[in-house]
């Protein structure tokens, strides 16, 4: 055993000169103290108020609690949802124990041959509970225990591994139905999904390929097919086998017997193939997959003529769509041109109404101004003059001078206004060389 060995580390030294009241540096200090509440929890104190309310010792309260708890695991039991029992199963005789349903008897046809150990021992205590005979007899009842011992037969047969897997071979009322034509046109890959799913558990091979859905992959199709068209399966039918009798007085008979049990479970065995062959044929021939399959390797076949075709197609409707598209073109060009046209025509056709309207204005104006010639009438000469005037000014300017000048001059009432105007408009054409000086007499 080694030893320890001590050794011997001094502190090290404090500097020369060094003291508390000088050296030591306080990083933080002490709050204040602070008056809380402490409330007692948790299971040990819940236990002791427990005991202290009861006025329970230790092993009192031990044993109590342990009663508790078995009473809950009883009801919890209980509280499992039972099936309800078929009156006419509870008159079977006992006898007839190997056509009876063990699933049914025990109240877990739910479950079925998926139902575990566990769940198959619960069951038979529930059931034991309720139909034991010493619990019938208590009650007053007189019924007898043919039920009870067909309990006792569906326990002994679903415990026993080699008994289960034997009923289970023969249990119709586990399989699932294949659909018609109708449900699968509905929903084939589920309904078909839950038929191979229910077969599957006469497969010697584990695991199983399922159906799969509409976006499976070819080499997935091909397995899952592949595997059921080769089914192995473990059903023997060795339950519906006739009775063979022990006595050895009897060989003949008994050779007879054990031969004819051999020739029907081939006969069912044969059978139970060709179902199934059945079943994987019907499925294929509704599976839109392999059609889909089919189609595209007729297709791939067939690649470059396609190719070729398409791109003759492709050609033809580019050239198509081409001169569509050069036709409408040229149309929308000459719907825009003529568009253009009219609205062309129709903006000169307003400019010109305008112009005319503006010339009218400004004749007007002078005429509003009795032609400049005060409180009389105007004379024939002085009307031609101020007209002649007008008409002048007029070539000299654009439309939109014409227009401009309308704007001032509409409206205006009053002579020495409407002067006013034409006098700085012929000031204006005057500066700017339009006009010569002098050209203009009655306006200026």
């Amino acid at each position: 055993m080694a030893s320890a060995t001590v050794v011997s580390k001094p502190l090290p030294t404090l500097p020369e000169g060094w003291s508390a009241e000088k050296d030591f540096k306080p990083i933080a200090s002490v709050t204040t103290s602070t008056k809380r509440t402490i409330e007692p929890v948790g299971p040990h104190f819940l236990a002791h108020a427990r005991r202290a309310r009861h006025k329970r010792t230790f092993s009192e309260d031990d044993r109590i609690e342990a009663q508790n708890a078995a009473k809950k695991i009883e009801k919890d039991d209980d509280s499992d949802d039972s099936e309800p029992e078929d009156p006419m199963m509870l008159q079977r005789e006992a006898k007839d124990w190997k056509s009876q349903d063990h699933y049914e008897v025990l109240g877990i046809t739910k479950y079925r041959w998926k139902a575990t150990e566990d769940q198959i021992k619960r069951a038979h205590r529930k059931k034991v509970l309720k139909h034991h005979p010493d619990k019938k007899a208590a009650s007053g009842a007189t019924e007898d225990d043919n039920f009870f011992k067909c309990i006792q037969k569906a326990t002994d047969v679903l415990l026993d591994p080699v008994k289960r897997r034997q009923f289970d071979s023969v249990d119709e009322k586990a399989d699932v139905e294949p659909p018609s034509k109708k449900e699968a046109q509905k929903n084939f890959y589920k309904t078909w999904g839950r038929v191979f799913k229910s077969e599957s558990r006469f497969s010697k091979i584990q695991p199983v390929p399922q159906l799969g859905g509409e976006n499976s992959t070819k080499e997935e199709v091909d397995v899952f097919y592949n595997f059921w068209y080769n089914f192995d399966s473990w059903r023997s039918f060795e339950y519906l086998d006739e009775d063979v009798p022990d006595d050895n007085e009897n060989r003949d008979q008994k050779r007879h017997m054990e031969r004819k049990n051999m020739n029907a479970r081939k006969k069912k065995k044969a059978e139970d193939n060709a179902r199934l062959r059945k079943l994987v044929d019907d499925c294929l021939a509704g599976d839109e997959r392999i059609k889909r399959f089919k189609q595209e390797a007729h297709a791939a076949k067939n690649k470059k003529k396609f190719e070729r075709e398409e791109a003759e197609r492709k050609a033809k409707e580019e050239a198509r769509l081409k001169k569509e598209a050069e036709e409408k073109a040229a149309k929308e060009a000459e719907e825009k041109a003529k568009t253009d046209r009219e609205a062309s025509k129709k903006a000169k056709e307003a400019a010109k109404t305008a112009v005319k309207k503006n010339k009218r204005i400004l004749k007007g104006s002078v005429k509003d101004a009795n032609y400049f010639a005060g409180s009389g009438d105007a004379s024939a000469a002085q009307i031609d003059s101020v007209l002649g005037d007008v008409d002048i000014i007029q070539g000299k300017i654009d439309p939109d001078e014409i227009a401009a000048l309308a704007g001032k001059l509409n409206g205006l009432k009053v002579a020495d206004e409407i002067k006013s105007v034409w006098a700085e408009e012929t000031k204006r054409l005057v500066d700017a060389g339009k006009l010569k000086d002098g050209e203009v007499k009655t306006l200026a």
